[in-house]
């Protein structure tokens, strides 16, 4: 029994400090706007981008990255580095949103 009980204390220490599983997140891009951008990154999220607008769209951090999409696509990215990134579409300026990144 009592066997079963530091194992079970060992278990709880092991998950307690395991870090936070990766997920994947969606950013979509409708009518000349993008859509929220989910709360929560970590660096091993991966966000989708999907262009479901007729116009072709990127979403642009200069200097970290730029994801460029034709109407109807969809691309994944891996995040990588913390931080708050702020993207701009380069064809539509007007397009703004900010990836808030922890570690």
């Amino acid at each position: 029994m009592r066997t079963a009980a530091l194992a079970a204390i060992a278990l709880a220490a092991v998950a307690a400090g395991a870090p936070a599983a990766s997920r994947t997140v969606q950013v979509t891009m409708d009518k000349l706007a993008f859509g929220p951008v989910p709360s929560s990154l970590r660096v091993g999220d991966v966000v989708v981008w999907v262009n479901r607008d007729m116009f072709r769209h990127t979403a642009t951090a200069p200097g970290h990255f730029d994801i460029d999409l034709p109407a109807g696509a969809r691309r994944r990215m891996l995040l990588t580095r913390s931080g708050a990134f702020a993207f701009t579409c380069r064809y539509h300026p007007g397009m703004k949103g900010v990836l808030r990144v922890a570690k």
